[in-house]
C-alpha cells in the first residue's frame, strides 16, 4: 500500500511539487481538471482525508514515519484506506529533518507534507441551500488572514464562505495550515466567475436567495456589529474586504447594512482576521430556527 523511499538526492523529479513548482502552478497543473494542493502537518492531513481528498504522494520526516504508516493510529488507518483506492501504491518519500528543510526551503510543521488532488469547485447555490449566516471575502489576498478567517468561521458557526477570485486560495499550503485544516470543515467556493461578476451580479444573486448583505466598513451610516437589525435578519451575508483598501465602494453602496466594530478612541480598525472573529461571534448569536 505504501511505497516507502528514502531520499538520496534533492533532484528527484517526483519531489518537484514540494520544492520547485509554485502553488499557483499546482492549482492549474491538470487543467481543465482540478489541480493539486499541499497539505502540511498530520492534523491537516487527517482532516483532508476525512473530507474525501485523495493523496498523490507524501514527504515525511523519518521521526514521523512509523506513526503515519504502522496502522496503529487513526491517521495511519485512514491513510491505508486511501492508499487502497489508488491504482498504484502511495509513494512516501522519507528523509531527516535537515534534508527536508533543504528540499522545501522551510521547516515542516508536523513532520509531513502530502500532495493531494483538488476537487471540482461547487457552485455557490450548492453550498447555500441551508446556509443562514455566511461570509463573503472580497480581495483578501494574505494567505495567513484567509486561513485565520476560515478557522474563526468554522469555530463560530458560520455556515459557508464565499470568496472573490482575487483572494488567496484557501487550499494554498499556508492558508490550510493557519486554518488548522478547517478549510475542510466549512463549505466554501468562489462567488465570481465568467457568468457572474462581483459585486454587481453577485450581490443581486445573494438578494435573490433571500440574503441581506452587511458590509464591514467605516462610514457615517455604519451601525455597530451588535445592532439588533442584524440579529433579526433571517439570512445574512457579512462582507469583509482587503487588509489595505477595504471594500469596494460599489460593494458598500449596494449593501443592505454597513457595520463596524466599536473601537477605542484613536484606533480606526482591526486586522481583517481579528475583526472576523469578533463579527462572527456577534452575528452567530441568533435565535434557533
Amino acid at each position: 500500500m505504501f511505497n516507502i523511499q528514502e531520499i538520496n538526492s534533492l533532484d528527484i523529479p517526483a519531489l518537484e511539487v514540494y520544492s520547485k513548482i509554485p502553488e499557483r502552478q499546482l492549482l492549474t497543473i491538470n487543467e481543465p481538471a482540478p489541480g493539486i494542493f499541499i497539505a502540511e502537518s498530520m492534523k491537516v492531513l487527517e482532516r483532508a482525508l476525512d473530507a474525501g481528498y485523495e493523496p498523490i504522494s507524501m514527504l515525511v520526516c523519518d521521526s514521523n514515519l512509523e506513526e503515519l504508516t504502522d496502522g496503529n493510529s487513526d491517521l495511519s488507518v485512514k491513510l491505508l484506506e486511501a492508499a487502497k483506492k489508488l491504482t498504484d501504491s502511495l509513494p512516501v518519500y522519507v528523509a531527516d529533518e535537515k534534508t527536508l528543510d533543504l528540499l522545501t526551503g522551510y521547516h515542516l510543521t508536523g513532520g509531513c507534507l502530502c500532495a493531494m488532488k483538488r476537487k471540482q469547485m461547487p457552485a455557490p447555490g450548492d453550498i447555500l441551500k441551508d446556509a443562514r449566516r455566511i461570509v463573503i471575502l472580497e480581495n483578501v489576498m494574505n494567505p495567513t488572514n484567509v486561513g485565520a478567517i476560515f478557522r474563526s468561521a468554522a469555530a463560530l458557526s458560520m455556515d459557508a464562505v464565499l470568496l472573490t477570485h482575487s483572494c488567496a486560495d484557501p487550499l494554498y499550503r499556508r492558508c490550510i495550515r493557519v486554518s488548522m485544516g478547517n478549510v475542510f470543515l466549512i463549505p466554501w467556493t468562489f462567488i465570481d466567475s465568467k457568468n457572474m461578476y462581483w459585486p454587481g451580479q453577485g450581490m443581486e444573486y445573494l438578494h435573490s436567495l433571500g440574503y441581506k448583505t452587511a458590509a464591514m466598513a467605516l462610514r457615517k451610516e455604519s451601525v455597530y456589529i451588535d445592532d439588533d437589525s442584524l440579529k433579526k435578519e433571517e439570512k445574512l451575508a457579512l462582507i469583509m474586504g482587503s487588509e489595505g483598501d477595504g471594500l469596494l465602494s460599489e460593494t458598500i453602496d449596494k449593501s443592505d447594512h454597513v457595520v463596524k466594530i466599536p473601537m477605542a478612541p484613536g484606533v480606526d480598525s482591526l486586522n481583517v482576521a481579528a475583526a472576523s472573529a469578533l463579527a462572527f461571534w456577534e452575528i452567530s448569536k441568533r435565535p434557533s430556527p
